[in-house]
């Protein structure tokens, strides 16, 4: 308040005769302003004229103390765990608590009346400043697309990691479209078909088998954008009935679920000591896949991936799928020799340098040179180099 009107406010107050119109004129302010100051001057002295505050005394929809604290530990416990932490998963923590009366570390459990809705939690973080606004990074709110079923679709991909000893490894993991339960998580020294097949039969072990797998374009998933025959995964998933589909090159929305699924475990992973051998990381991957698969998912409307994954009955293969045919054109070695679908063919050095045209069905093939039959055999997988000799004819 500006001293010289404090100053003709007290001569008024004290009975000295004060032009009050041309000290309001003055100093820019009604007459009605000017007395209901000299009221609260006559009333608590110079205090009544200290600047007021036009805030409620009383707030009765604020969040109590006890409530506010309750949600930026439970913050930071999902944090540490390396679980997502966002409000939304908060109240799920906290609803969980007041349900159970059981806190999940063993701590004590909050006296909360009430569990906040996500809006009030979100705003406790904000202004607690747990965390910043990021209007840009608001959720996609579009129509996600999910198959009908459980094992309808599994999503197969692999990711890295560092061991503690600076050694990378690779961790493939088998993500089912419909619940996103965590099929398998394997660990291993690369993306191979070895590691490829374990990560699929520890699968097929604990929940059967799918109608389908869907992958990227890894050498150890398919041959097709390389027009090589079918790689081992695809032979194996053929002879069960599983229909193989490849995303197309640059696509990697299309196995959009386990890439997010890779994000997840990375940040719980990056949340522990780092392991030294693949047999700690295993047992790593084993604990996460456990407690991934039993808590709650925002894309499941609050559901956890094992309560949709049996919610609903399970897809299952159509059936024996037909031998997949093709035709391709293999250079014939030096030696006499040609490469086909992971194994060395001999064909005789007397068609060293020609152009071999190898039409196949499965396992079976039929080798042309120059319009001749220079083999038509059945491959043996027991076996990588195969001589002509070896090679049993086909029926």
């Amino acid at each position: 308040m500006d001293p010289a009107l404090v100053a003709a406010v007290a001569r008024v107050a004290a009975g000295e005769k004060v032009n009050v119109s041309g000290v309001c004129r003055e100093h820019g302010v009604s007459r009605a302003v000017f007395y209901r100051k000299l009221d609260r001057f006559r009333e608590h002295g110079s205090a009544g004229l200290a600047p007021r505050s036009r805030a409620p005394r009383t707030r009765p929809t604020s969040t109590p103390a006890p409530v506010g604290e309750a949600v930026v530990r439970a913050r930071k416990e999902l944090a540490d765990q390396g679980w997502d932490h966002g409000a939304q998963t908060i109240r799920w923590r906290l609803l969980d608590i007041a349900a159970t009366g059981v806190h999940p570390t063993g701590g004590p459990v909050p006296d909360l009346g009430e569990v906040p809705s996500r809006a009030t939690i979100h705003r406790i973080l904000l202004d607690r400043g747990q965390i910043t606004p990021a209007p840009r990074k608001r959720p996609h709110r579009g129509r996600r697309f999910v198959h009908p079923a459980p094992n309808a679709v599994w999503q197969i991909d692999g990711t890295t990691t560092l061991l503690a000893t600076g050694t990378r490894a690779t961790i493939v993991q088998v993500i089912d479209d419909h619940s996103r339960l965590d099929i398998a998580c394997h660990a291993a020294t690369g993306e191979n078909s070895d590691a490829v097949w374990q990560a699929l039969s520890a699968g097929f072990e604990r929940y059967g088998h799918p109608a389908c797998v869907l992958s990227d374009n890894g050498a150890a998933f398919s041959g097709r954008r390389r027009q090589w025959p079918l790689v081992e995964m695809e032979r194996h998933l053929a002879a069960l009935g599983i229909t193989t589909i490849v995303s197309s090159v640059g696509h990697p929305q299309t196995c959009g679920k386990n890439e997010r699924a890779h994000q997840t475990l990375q940040r719980w992973l990056a949340a522990r000591p780092a392991p030294h051998t693949l047999v700690e990381l295993q047992a790593l991957l084993e604990a996460y896949r456990q407690g991934y698969n039993r808590r709650r998912h925002q894309a499941l409307d609050g559901d956890t991936p094992h309560q949709r994954f049996h919610a609903t009955d399970r897809a299952r293969p159509a059936g024996p799928a037909p031998r997949v045919a093709g035709h391709l054109t293999r250079a014939v070695s030096s030696t006499g020799v040609i490469g086909f679908s992971g194994t060395s063919i001999g064909l005789g050095r007397r068609h060293a340098g020609a152009t071999a045209e190898v039409f196949w069905q499965g396992d079976r093939v039929t080798v042309l040179i120059n319009d001749t039959v220079a083999a038509s055999h059945t491959l043996d997988r027991t076996t990588r180099y195969q001589r002509t000799t070896n090679l049993s004819p086909m029926c």
